[in-house]
């Protein structure tokens, strides 16, 4: 197992453990907890953002790196339960990552000067 199928895999017996079961989830359920996981990435944001010296008028603030850190895998686990919501696998978001950095490669090779939304649908 890989390291991203390992992640994937804690991840769910995590959620099951706190009690949410992805494995029979109707749509209305799957909007709920997209809403429930986005919210908390917020939040998450908010407090990596914390970790920096983000106000410029204030000399008492110091870079916590190791607390960045953590707030970066706190957003980690609400994205991979995000796409576990969203049915995703640790294969399938491997894949979509190679065919979005693809794009993102050829957008920077066009100049991207024009926003086309139909480059991204095949992934």
């Amino acid at each position: 197992m890989d390291k991203l199928e390992n992640i994937f895999e804690l991840q769910e017996q995590l959620n099951k453990r706190i009690g949410v079961d992805m494995s029979d989830m109707t749509d209305e359920d799957r909007a709920k907890w997209i809403l429930n996981y986005v919210r908390a990435m917020q939040q998450e944001l908010a407090e990596l953002t914390d970790s920096v010296p983000w106000k410029w008028w204030a000399k008492y603030q110091d870079f916590d790196k190791q607390n960045a850190k953590v707030e970066i895998v706190d957003l980690f686990h609400f994205l991979i339960s995000l796409a576990q919501v969203m049915g995703m696998n640790a294969n399938d978001i491997h894949e979509a990552y190679l065919k979005k950095n693809k794009v993102n490669h050829d957008r920077q090779e066009s100049g991207y000067s024009q926003k086309d939304e139909n480059d991204s649908r095949h992934i």
